[in-house]
């Protein structure tokens, strides 16, 4: 069975010092990426959390993604390269067990998608592998439980190993992944952005403290 790792990064820098640490970073794994209603569909399970000096680990809830519908797909001896439209959805959702339960992140791609791979016979222990890199430019909002702040998005990349000769298709199991969430927000709202962002970590220190 071929299997795929996806490095998935959500690069939305805040540009001011007193928010230089409110990154969340979330783990995920397992679940499937393919081909569905030619856009290329991911979901797959959170596992871990850390934001602002906070951490947990379980089963937190979801990530998922789907791009706009293909355009382009161009194969060739050791190149593979996919086009998509913008639109589709990037989402981030608990399930309640570690932070406040409902949407953390929910945005669109506000760009055409691509998603370009290329093999190395090397790879896999001699076997070949193929490496996928979709990159993608996201705007978004925080979850209403985290202030509802618009963010806008930088470049996104994903990165897909897909162990064995034969490149992506239309559909594999198995993926672990981290995705980063910052925030550059648009003019106006630096201030809600932070505090929404500080609030996810201070709802989950609360959450979590041990009486004394």
């Amino acid at each position: 069975m071929r299997r795929v790792v996806l490095l998935a990064v959500l690069m939305i820098a805040l540009p001011i010092m007193t928010f230089a640490n409110s990154n969340l970073t979330f783990k995920n794994a397992g679940g499937s990426v393919k081909l569905s209603s030619n856009a290329l569909v991911g979901s797959a399970q959170l596992i871990s959390f850390t934001g602002n000096g906070s951490s947990m680990s379980g089963n937190l809830g979801q990530l998922s993604f789907q791009t706009g519908s293909m355009v382009t797909h161009n194969l060739a001896p050791s190149l593979d390269s996919w086009t998509f439209t913008a639109g589709g959805t990037f989402k981030i959702t608990s399930n309640g067990s570690g932070i406040p339960g409902g949407v953390v992140f929910s945005g669109t791609f506000t760009s055409p998608v691509t998603f370009a791979g290329s093999f190395n016979p090397a790879g896999n222990g001699g076997h070949g592998a193929w490496t996928y890199t979709m990159t993608g430019t996201v705007v978004g909002t925080l979850g209403s439980n985290f202030g509802g702040t618009r963010a806008k998005g930088g470049v996104m990349q994903f990165t897909f190993d897909v162990h064995g000769s034969a490149p992506f298709s239309t559909f594999v199991r198995d993926w672990n992944g981290v995705t980063t969430v910052s925030a550059v927000p648009e003019p106006g709202t630096l201030g809600l952005l932070g505090t929404g962002l500080l609030g996810i970590a201070g709802l989950v220190r609360r959450k979590f403290r041990t009486p004394n």
